[in-house]
């Protein structure tokens, strides 16, 4: 039995090292941006620019590694879009917070959270939420991928009076994601092996041709798609490294903080852990995951470990569906992914030079394949369809997987409570309730 078998149960799973490669390739292609988006927010807090990329990539092939090692599953993560953003410009530009109190407060989060994951409570959260909604939330977590990577290549852009918009389709960029969509598309039907990396590389290629063309300018809003070079030495991470401030622990406005990254990080993680494992096939006849305490041990490790290097939540990505879409199934799968955030360390001028419209052939794609669960719920039963409903809606208008648990938890326990079906509700799930409606409130 080769180490690779013995460590990632290859055969087990259906998988191969070529697929799990290849898939972890994917994985990654469709994450990297994060690499540029998550400096770029945080450095406007006043933290050095160069530290955090240097700390995304190692917080990120940190906590990957961990979910490969502890939970054997094909999940990435990474510092959470969302979470960066109340991170940088509520706790820090809003509330006035330094950047080291704002780190402090999610290494606390983190220990909270490997606390509640070793006590089991964030399993038994997992497994409390009904499968109706586990369902809906993979459906969800399909529309809310397509959504950004429309977002990212300008196909969807923002629009005072109706909120968002159909961007420019004379652009190139927009252009070029909605050609690569299609190209991506006809090669999964074709069952083309690795259709979603090759959309997204093909999609590159073809702006690249553009730009010698003369056709793709390079300005303000459109970056060189030419690498600046090929190898570069990663930034020292010194500026970040181990500046969290935990002197106001013990404040009331310390816990506050503490809290909300704790819950969106919570039901974020939650939602993400639902829906790909529900696309994998992970969840047992009673939507239950194995492992599940790997995986969020894994999660809650990175966090920590991600506020000590010096970066915002780690948390599990959801585009981890792209290599599950392309047959990850191991953590071969995230181990890949781990060791290529390190690599780009180094080959950063290659990474950053691949634009954002080239991924969202592969994110519009996961989104159509986490779509077919849809069918898997029973709307003519308006007490589990309605939950539903609002779920994968408020995922999407409300730009947050926690929120659409939220409404959706909200409105399963009213419905049944209020239908005389109350026996068809677990304890759990009515303390959740609970709970969300004083965060709506409070």
């Amino acid at each position: 039995m080769s180490f690779l078998e013995q460590h990632f149960h290859l055969q087990e799973n259906h998988t191969s090292v070529r697929t799990e490669l290849s898939a972890g390739l994917t994985t990654f292609m469709t994450m990297a941006y994060i690499l540029i988006v998550n400096p770029s927010i945080l450095s406007a807090t006043g933290m050095d620019a160069g530290a955090i990329l240097t700390a995304t990539a190692v917080a990120s092939a940190l906590g990957t590694l961990c979910m490969a090692l502890l939970a054997n599953y094909p999940f990435a993560l990474a510092p959470g879009m969302g979470l960066n953003a109340y991170f940088a410009f509520t706790v820090v530009l809003q509330y006035g917070y330094s950047w080291q109190m704002a780190l402090g407060a999610v290494f606390v989060e983190g220990i909270v959270f490997i606390l509640l994951s070793a006590t089991n409570v964030r399993e038994a959260i997992f497994n409390a939420i009904p499968k109706t909604l586990k369902t809906a939330t993979s459906v969800g977590i399909g529309l809310f991928i397509a959504f950004i990577g429309m977002q990212n290549a300008g196909v969807i852009v923002a629009e005072s009076s109706t909120l968002v918009a159909l961007g420019n389709v004379k652009s190139v960029p927009v252009a070029l994601a909605l050609i690569g969509t299609i190209l991506t598309v006809v090669m999964v039907i074709r069952k083309i092996k690795g259709a979603l990396l090759w959309g997204i590389l093909i999609t590159y290629a073809l702006g690249i041709v553009c730009q010698f063309a003369g056709i793709y300018v390079v300005d303000e809003t459109n970056f060189s798609l030419l690498p600046s070079g090929v190898m570069a030495m990663p930034p020292s991470i010194l500026p970040v490294f181990g500046k969290l401030d935990l002197s106001s622990v013990f404040s009331l406005e310390f816990v506050t903080i503490i809290f909300s990254f704790l819950f969106v990080d919570l039901f974020d993680t939650l939602g993400t852990l639902i829906g790909v494992s529900s696309k994998a096939g992970y969840l047992d006849k009673d939507g239950k995951l194995p492992r599940i305490k790997g995986a969020l041990m894994a999660d809650a490790v990175a966090t920590t470990a991600g506020a000590v290097l010096g970066t915002s939540t780690v948390t599990t990505f959801v585009e981890s569906a792209s290599g599950v879409t392309d047959g990850g199934r191991t953590g071969l799968t995230s181990l890949t992914t781990a060791v290529l955030f390190l690599l780009a360390l180094f080959f950063s001028p290659i990474i950053t030079a691949i634009p954002s419209f080239a991924t969202t052939p592969a994110l519009i794609t996961v989104g159509l394949f986490m779509m077919e669960s849809v069918m898997k719920i029973d709307f003519s039963d308006y007490t589990e369809g309605f939950p539903a409903f609002i779920a994968i809606l408020m995922m999407v208008v409300a730009y947050s997987i926690s929120e659409g648990l939220v409404f959706g938890v909200l409105s399963y326990v009213l419905l049944k409570l209020l239908s005389g079906r109350s026996k068809e509700l677990n304890p759990v799930i009515i303390i959740i309730a609970i709970l969300f409606f004083l965060k709506l409130i409070l």
